[in-house]
């Protein structure tokens, strides 16, 4: 954490968890943001049964089901761990007594936010204009870290495609 937070340190609560937490459940509402000091957390929705991964986090970064946390309105999507974090958390009601007292946390996380939401755009216009081996190039060429630390069905699912294929395209290259 940058060191603007460093005021507000007693506000945060350390949480360990294990591989596969769920963090956040598909239609409950976000009351915490997430911290990332280590490890990594993945975004999904459910489509019938069958999970799509959409978003991948690692370190550094921050996390929340954004919408939900600013309107208290259901999470569009889940929130989970792929593998052990450590976790700063902030609850909600804190954390929005921060950016209205300090303008350079709230700036920050402006930033944050519209990074993030370049990302997605980013992400869904190559995924309605590329086929899926372009789609995994750009996922090597702009993010390799996370061929290296995601399992090959998250990726796929990701990609939007099924491991088999995924395993072809990785084949090919």
């Amino acid at each position: 954490m940058i060191n603007e937070w460093d005021t507000f340190k007693h506000l945060f609560k350390r949480r360990e968890v294990p591989a596969k937490t769920i963090l956040l459940q598909e239609g409950e509402i976000s009351r915490t943001m997430f911290f990332i000091e280590k490890g990594c957390l993945r975004t999904l929705v459910n489509n019938d049964g069958k999970e799509i991964t959409t978003q991948f986090f690692f370190e550094g970064d921050k996390v929340s089901s954004i919408e939900s946390f600013m309107t208290n309105q259901p999470s569009l999507y889940s929130i989970e761990s792929l593998e052990p974090c450590i976790l700063q958390t902030i609850p909600q009601k804190d954390f929005q007594n921060v950016l209205a007292h300090l303008p350079e946390i709230k700036e920050e996380m402006q930033k944050h936010l519209f990074r993030r939401f370049l990302n997605s755009q980013k992400a869904f216009y190559s995924y309605l204009k590329n086929n899926p081996q372009k789609r995994y190039e750009e996922l090597i060429d702009e993010h390799p870290h996370i061929i290296q630390r995601i399992p090959q069905h998250y990726i796929a699912s990701y990609l939007g495609i099924t491991p088999v294929s995924l395993s072809r395209i990785r084949n090919r290259l």
